[in-house]
């Protein structure tokens, strides 16, 4: 790989974390309005999403060492009827152009808790529609190995995976900070981290079984394609087998620990350590998984 390929995963990965992210901490602070009030849900979920838009910014300037110039996503305009990377160029800026808004609201207590929850939900679907081009952009007939559904699938699946546990670290590390304990708070933030340990499990469950279904198909889309499958399975094997473990052991190990723990008083210190550690496995999981997607393929024709 790279440098420009590299600024592609870094992107991808940290976009799709991003969207992910914001989407979760939106539900999450939507069930803290509604259960504890405005004030708790700004205490709870105002820093993590502050945390969405670095993340985000991070993302777009990575993005610029594969772009080379900012000319070039000024460029990106005009083509957006008829290309895919354009939208995702102009995506990615809308979406931190308008998370910075949103992120402001929050800060400056500008408008009503229903006025930003509407600009909230905006920029989350940008962000959705981001991913999605994201995937897209990749369904090439040259490129066998990407042009398959299982591209923007697995996509969804790192944005949402990766989403689930990112929030579920950003709020354990904010209500560790907060200074007066609220026990509606507390019981409200048990209550999501065991929500968000099931839907890590699910998201597992898809990963491994969108997989298997790949690799099967490869194996039938002729010599590139075979490629690809050999080096999965040949010289990049133990790369493969470090991904799926990682991925196995946070989002599936520790996030069923997570909700287990959950369900008992005083484990908050454990809640934390479980949080940060799935989700730092399974970052280093889908960041292998996105160097396997770059680094296996083959191109067909000129």
């Amino acid at each position: 790989m790279n440098i420009r390929e590299w600024a592609l995963l870094i992107f991808s990965i940290l976009g799709q974390l991003a969207a992910g992210m914001l989407l979760v901490l939106l539900i999450v602070r939507a069930g803290v309005v509604r259960k504890v009030g405005v004030e708790k849900a700004a205490q709870l979920t105002n820093p993590p999403l502050y945390m969405v838009l670095l993340i985000m910014i991070l993302a777009l300037l990575a993005s610029l060492f594969h772009l080379g110039k900012l000319a070039h996503v000024i460029g990106a305009v005009p083509n957006l009827g008829t290309s895919w990377l354009s939208r995702e160029v102009v995506a990615a800026v809308a979406f931190v152009v308008v998370l910075a808004v949103y992120a402001l609201l929050l800060w400056r207590k500008i408008g009503s808790e229903g006025l930003q929850s509407i600009i909230g939900w905006i920029t989350a679907l940008i962000g959705l529609f981001l991913v999605y081009c994201t995937g897209v952009v990749y369904l090439l007939p040259a490129q066998p190995a990407w042009n398959t559904l299982a591209t923007p699938v697995t996509f969804f699946v790192t944005a949402l995976l990766l989403g689930v546990l990112g929030a579920a670290t950003a709020l354990m590390l904010n209500y560790a900070k907060l200074q007066k304990k609220d026990a509606a708070l507390q019981e409200f933030v048990k209550n999501t981290l065991q929500w968000i340990a099931v839907a890590a499990i699910i998201l597992l469950g898809i990963e491994f079984l969108v997989l298997p279904i790949y690799l099967a198909y490869l194996s039938t889309q002729g010599t590139a394609a075979l490629q690809t499958l050999n080096l999965l399975v040949g010289s990049y094997g133990a790369t493969l087998a470090l991904r799926l473990l990682l991925v196995f052991a946070g989002a599936g190990v520790l996030a069923a620990y997570l909700y287990l723990n959950a369900s008992i008083a005083g484990q908050e210190k454990s809640l934390a350590t479980l949080a940060y550690s799935a989700f730092a496995l399974v970052l280093i999981s889908e960041i292998l998984g996105r160097f396997l997607f770059y680094a296996t393929h083959f191109r067909i024709g000129v």
